[in-house]
């Protein structure tokens, strides 16, 4: 960083990736800021600046020692921030710039032995919540949500037909007796399907196969509307909240047939009668063709279902369908560091990998995993010429597709 750019720092004040300090805190104080900032999206402690954004210079002795000893001594793992000293910053003022990186693991406040959790939030640290805390250990990989236990939940909630479909069906895979409880119970526990301490179904299990999944985990639902212009309104031409799981019931006769839909179908149906078809002529024929490439459609709403953060409650997967798009919102940032534009490349990282595995073999998803970049992109493009528009916003992650090219 130069002068120049600290300087403009400075001014700009506190925020979700700078902290004010001057350099006489106490050291659990630095450690808790760089928790902080570690635990969120990275950022800068300046040393010797006032909250107001008054530079009062450096008076510690040795402050790149003092802040490595730190670091060491009051962070757990420690870390290893980047230390830079700029030089009257005012005239004879000089300020120290301590910056972290996100953190690949979680870190916690090692202070009078016990261990504190913190994250940012605006320009303010604070103890992480458990929520809070289960979302960053889970974006860290060191949480897989998706196979904790759901209390109260037990093999009698899941939907018996659905689970053999799979297994026989999707899975190809021989299945004990219908009325051999154990024989089952153990295969749902060595699927993580179901927990083996408990006995409960884990969340995967529910969210999968569960008769009523949101009778326990409501956020599990999809809320739908569609409009007739490009705003909200309170005049929806339809709103629909879906509650089945995830999985489809078939039924395989000459045909595979879907005998109780699961959300993915449910959404397709809702985003099909509410968007019809554009008509045209050809040789004299005439050629219909839906709004949107359906199969575009399946794809953007399966990730949102597989890849949504399911520790963030209180809120749905939201589909809305208005005259010129549609908007699929999916709760929570991407993982592991994952960003649109790595997204478009064709990276890959998975928050639910069971989610997806078992997606995968009902062939809701490709085995490649490139379904972004080969059917969502692709897709729209041979469809209509426009990119679907991918942005992650606040806490939570958009596609947006176009009905046409604007003009």
């Amino acid at each position: 960083m130069t002068r120049a750019e600290l300087t403009e720092t400075i001014r700009n004040g506190e925020n979700s990736f700078v902290e004010f300090k001057l350099d006489s805190i106490e050291n659990f104080k630095l450690a808790r800021e760089l928790v902080a900032f570690a635990n969120a999206g990275g950022g800068r402690v300046l040393l010797g600046v006032t909250d107001d954004g008054t530079v009062a210079g450096i008076t510690r002795p040795n402050l790149e020692e003092w802040v490595m000893t730190t670091c060491r001594d009051k962070i757990r793992p420690e870390l290893v921030p980047y230390f830079q000293y700029i030089q009257d910053v005012e005239p004879g003022k000089g300020v120290g710039i301590v910056t972290v990186l996100r953190g690949a693991t979680v870190h916690a406040l090692w202070h009078n032995g016990h261990r504190t959790y913190f994250t940012r939030v605006g320009s303010q640290s604070r103890d992480a919540s458990q929520t809070e805390l289960r979302r960053i250990f889970q974006q860290r990989g060191e949480l897989r949500a998706e196979i904790m236990p759901v209390s109260g939940t037990s093999i009698k909630n899941l939907d018996f037909l659905r689970l053999l479909d799979c297994f026989s069906r999707a899975r190809r895979q021989e299945t004990p007796d219908d009325n051999d409880k154990e024989g089952w119970q153990t295969l749902l526990v060595n699927t993580e399907l179901l927990s083996e301490e408990e006995g409960a179904c884990t969340m995967a299990g529910l969210l999968l196969f569960g008769e009523k999944p949101t009778r326990f985990i409501p956020h599990a639902a999809v809320d739908a509307a569609a409009y007739p212009g490009t705003e909200k309104d309170y005049s929806a031409l339809e709103r629909m909240t879906m509650r089945n799981p995830l999985t489809a019931l078939f039924r395989k006769n000459e045909t595979l047939k879907v005998v109780d839909p699961g959300l993915v179908e449910e959404v397709v149906y809702f985003v099909r009668r509410n968007t019809g078809v554009t008509s045209y002529l050809q040789d004299a024929i005439r050629i219909d063709r839906p709004a949107y490439p359906e199969e575009v459609v399946r794809e953007a709403i399966v990730n949102a279902l597989v890849h949504r953060d399911y520790t963030m409650s209180g809120t749905t997967i939201e589909v809305s369908v208005y005259s010129d798009r549609i908007e699929i919102i999916s709760p929570g940032r991407l993982p592991n560091g994952i960003t649109p534009a790595r997204m478009r490349a064709g990276c890959r990282s998975t928050r639910n990998q069971l989610l997806v595995d078992t997606m995968r073999d009902y062939t809701y998803l490709e085995h490649t995993g490139l379904g972004v970049p080969r059917k969502l992109i692709k897709g729209m493009l041979a469809h209509n010429g426009t990119e679907p528009d991918l942005i992650e916003q606040d806490e939570r992650f958009i596609v947006r597709l176009w009905k046409q090219k604007k003009a």
